[in-house]
Order: structure tokens, then sequence, then C-alpha cells
């Protein structure tokens, strides 16, 4: 069996662009849809939705390859980078200080040319901190870089990359290839096309020691915002990670072939899904900053940081509604505090409840159109 770069064909990826015609408009359909949606937030909220976005992509990116950071962690190291963290804005895993720069550093520069200095750059903010790793330095050795799972002597090989010292001629070889594959003004398709490439193809050099994966997904962001000549707003990775077996599955198939029609298809979907998640996300924040708008003077401390709470979650944490117990929980009050705050956001029609007796239970009153 050979891999995809021991091909003769390698480099000269071939496939059916037609397979995406439909997800195209579709595409289309929801950036625009979501780019409506960011310009009608005000500045400070349109930021702060920004910074989230932000948070979740190097949150799960990072969680994608067996890292988990605190989300705290990763804030303070985003606002840092932004320059708007304040003194309770400490990092403490230096590790998440290097993915949340990444963040910034590639947002702020989508636009910028894409080279291998680039990329090393990218690498070593990555990898500063990260022990037995050389950051900013693309693999040496004759050791071979094989993806493998598996116990201890029944492993099992997945991908083998190219020899360590084929790397740096196979690197010059991709940038070429990026640029020679342009993509004019509102071509979604050449954009989702050289961006689901540009992951494979970097994918399968697999460059350096360790970090493969979190910057050939940051190229992924990279090169959608420049071919759509603005920054993408949604997390590619969250996306991904919901299925990770897929996608490992899906590049698996397209490293043993240069004919990646079901690869583009693939990727592309994913890309799509993540818009389409991300316009959820951001309604979610228009309306929640309506809410409050609507009814912050009716409300104390502690019963707006519950609200904040039921939007901040999407949900998740509330099947069911909100409860006197949650609300305890989240509030650090008594039960009977607990009990007037939640009687006095109904009576305020904030809430809404369902349920009597101990099954009683509380929704947010959103107004026709508002979801949460």
């Amino acid at each position: 069996m050979k891999y995809n770069w021991q091909l003769p064909d390698w480099g000269n990826f071939k496939y059916d662009d037609s397979v995406i015609d439909s997800l195209c408009v579709d595409f289309a359909f929801e950036a625009g849809e979501i780019k409506g949606l960011i310009e009608s937030l005000p500045t400070q909220i349109q930021q702060e939705t920004i910074l989230q976005f932000m948070i979740s992509e190097a949150v799960k990116t990072s969680e994608i390859e067996g890292e988990f950071f605190s989300r705290q962690d990763i804030m303070s190291s985003i606002k840092k980078n932004l320059g708007i963290a304040d003194a309770f804005d400490q990092v403490k895993d230096k590790n998440a200080q290097g993915i949340g720069k990444l963040m910034v550093t590639v947002r702020n520069s989508y636009s910028k040319k894409l080279d291998e200095p680039l990329i090393k750059e990218w690498h070593n903010i990555l990898m500063e901190h990260s022990k037995g790793v050389n950051p900013g330095k693309y693999r040496i050795g004759e050791e071979p870089m094989q993806i493998v799972s598996g116990a201890y002597g029944r492993e099992v090989i997945h991908f083998e990359a190219p020899p360590s010292n084929f790397v740096p001629i196979e690197m010059e070889k991709f940038i070429k290839w990026y640029y020679n594959f342009e993509v004019k003004a509102n071509d979604v398709k050449k954009a989702l096309i050289k961006t689901s490439i540009s992951h494979l193809y970097f994918e399968s050099i697999h460059p350096f020691e360790d970090g493969n994966g979190r910057i050939g997904r940051t190229l992924a962001e990279k090169c959608l915002s420049e071919s759509l000549n603005r920054p993408i707003l949604m997390s590619i990775s969250s996306t991904i990670e919901e299925n990770k077996k897929q996608y490992y599955q899906s590049l698996k198939l397209a490293q043993r072939t240069n004919e990646i029609t079901d690869w583009i298809f693939y990727f592309s979907s994913v890309i799509l899904e993540s818009q389409i998640n991300a316009k959820q996300i951001v309604l979610l924040t228009l309306h929640k900053s309506k809410f409050m708008d609507r009814f912050k003077n009716e409300m104390n401390d502690r019963q707006t940081k519950a609200v904040l709470k039921m939007f901040g979650s999407n949900g998740s944490s509330f099947q069911g509604g909100m409860t006197a117990i949650k609300y305890v929980s989240i509030t650090r009050t008594s039960r009977a505090t607990a009990t007037r705050d939640l009687q006095d956001l109904t009576e305020k029609k904030i809430l809404k409840p369902k349920g009597e007796g101990r099954n009683r239970s509380y929704d947010l009153n959103l107004q026709d159109g508002e979801v949460i």
C-alpha cells in the first residue's frame, strides 16, 4: 500500500468540483446572513462575540489532540494578546498561552502572505513552552513519522508521512502550490476547494514533530479567510471535535489517493456546518443582548447572574429549565431567597414557570423569533 506522497501524481490533485455545487450556495447564504447579524450587533458585543469564537477554536483544536486547557486560561491569553486584559487575567498554563496567542496572530494577519517562515512562526508560538519539541523547526532524524493507534505491540499504522529529509522540499512545493491556486473575489467554490486541499496537503507532509493538527487547522482558517477577504467567524475545530472519528477516517482515506473528491465534499461540509453553528451562536448573542437590555433594570445581581447563565450555556446545562436548586448553586444564596427571586422574575415576565411543586422549573420568557 502506498500513501499519497508516494504516488507519481502527488501534488496533482484530481476531483469533481460539482459535488459541492449546492453546498456552495448554502455556504454563501449562511456567510451573508452571519455577516449581517454581526454588523447589527453593538461594537462591544461584536468584540465579545469574536473573542468567544477564538476561545472555542483554541479549546477545541487542543481537545482534538488530547490537550485540555481551562477556558479561563485560554480567554486570558487571547485577551492579553488583544491588549484588553486586566489584572485578573493571569494565564496559569503556559501551553494555553501559546494556543491563545496563535488564535490572535492568525486572525490579525489573515491576509499576510503565506510562506514557510510564517508557518514556522505559528509553530514557535504554539510550542514555545512545550518540552521535547523544537519550536519553529521542521522535524529531523531518521525515525519515521507515523500516525498510530492501538496498544503497544498491536499498533495500527494509519499513515506514514514523508521522511524528515523530504520535508523542506515538500514544504517548498506546498507553498508554490498554494500561490498557484488563485481564488478570485466571491468565488466560494474555489475558496472551499483550496481550503480543503490546503489542510490535507499540509497534514500529509506533517512537517513538525508535534502540533501538526493544530497548525493544519489554523492553516485552514487562514486560507478560508484569505480567500474570502475577511476573517471568518466560526470554529472549524468545534465541528470536527463533535465527530473526530469521521474526521480521521476521511483524512486516512484521502491520504491513500490523489483523487480527493470525497475529501473535498467532507471538509467543505465541515466548513458549512461550522458556519451554520456560528450563525446560531451569533443569533443567541443578539437575542441575549436584546433580552438583557429589556430587563436589565428589573433584576438584582443574583437574578442577572442566573439569567446570563441560562443564556451562556446555550441551554445545555438547563435541560428541564432553571430550578430553585440550580439557582441556589449558581448564586450561592439560600433556598428561601432563591424561591423569592424566581417568583419575582416570573411576575416580571422574565421567566415563565412550568410544572408544579417539586417539579416546578422556569424557562426564559423569550419573544417570538428569539431562540436559545
